[in-house]
């Protein structure tokens, strides 16, 4: 007896997570096949939970905001090895909205750091042909962070080299809400949403879903980080502390992503 044909949905495979989504800056590669063992890739969006500069200061006997300090110090060099290396999207992980349930102390410090790393970088940035963006709630930002912010979204505008995304005051529930909230703002009906319009309504909307997401401190969870864009994205944790993660760990990670094979459900 003949089998009936299959019967598949229409909108399989997930377009959201489809390999020719959008490619930041930078020239568009050919699409990878799905097997394929590309061993000298480079991950067209790597995202990094940057996690234990607390423990770096504890075990240092330094204050916390220091070690928050030599975090931000991290940073500097790690994004200009990202330009480099020609990674066309990096999205760090700096300050998420669980953050506000720590002492008003280290919040403040956290934000004065921010606004302080912004303002003294943003020259070097537009030298290096990077263009920031902000993921998050910027609205809830004390005035003097958002204003540096601002600031800097505006004058690395037209950074074509790489797209450095701060995911500060942000949460993945949050931009799942706020795109929820976007959709039916705009008055597209429940049959008219799938998942491209949802990647559309999201913070990232334009930017290629990370290849490649990183946690830096040995916690292997995302912490409500890109918990959409990050469905199909390879996932590798490291014990190093943030702020001793540098150039060569990060080498390391391009080199195992490199080695892994990646099939999208195929």
């Amino acid at each position: 007896m003949a089998r009936a044909p299959l019967i598949r949905p229409t909108d399989a495979p997930p377009r959201a997570h489809d390999s020719d989504a959008g490619a930041g800056p930078a020239a568009e590669p050919a699409a990878r096949p799905a097997a394929q063992d590309a061993r000298t890739d480079v991950p067209r969006h790597v995202a990094i939970i940057m996690d234990g500069n607390r423990r770096w200061a504890r075990g240092r006997g330094v204050s916390e905001l220091d070690g928050h300090a030599a975090g931000v110090e991290a940073i500097r060099g790690l994004l200009r090895h990202a330009v480099r290396r020609g990674i066309p999207v990096l999205t760090l992980y700096a300050f998420s909205r669980e953050n506000w349930a720590r002492t008003d102390d280290e919040v403040v410090g956290l934000f004065s750091l921010l606004e302080g790393a912004i303002r003294s970088e943003t020259a070097e940035l537009r030298a290096q042909g990077v263009q920031v963006r902000l993921l998050g709630r910027l609205d809830e930002l004390p005035p003097a962070t958002r204003t540096s912010i601002e600031s800097a979204l505006a004058a690395t505008a037209d950074g074509a080299r790489l797209v450095l995304n701060i995911a500060f005051n942000y949460a993945g529930r949050t931009e799942l809400v706020d795109a929820v909230r976007g959709i039916v703002r705009a008055g597209i009906p429940a049959d008219g949403i799938d998942e491209a319009t949802i990647a559309a309504a999201l913070y990232t909307a334009g930017l290629p879903d990370p290849d490649l997401v990183i946690r830096t401190g040995g916690e292997q969870r995302l912490s409500n980080f890109l918990i959409w864009q990050s469905a199909y994205a390879e996932l590798l944790t490291t014990e190093t502390l943030w702020p001793d993660y540098g150039p060569a760990d990060l080498d390391d990670a391009l080199a195992e992503y490199a080695s892994r094979t990646r099939r999208f459900g195929r």
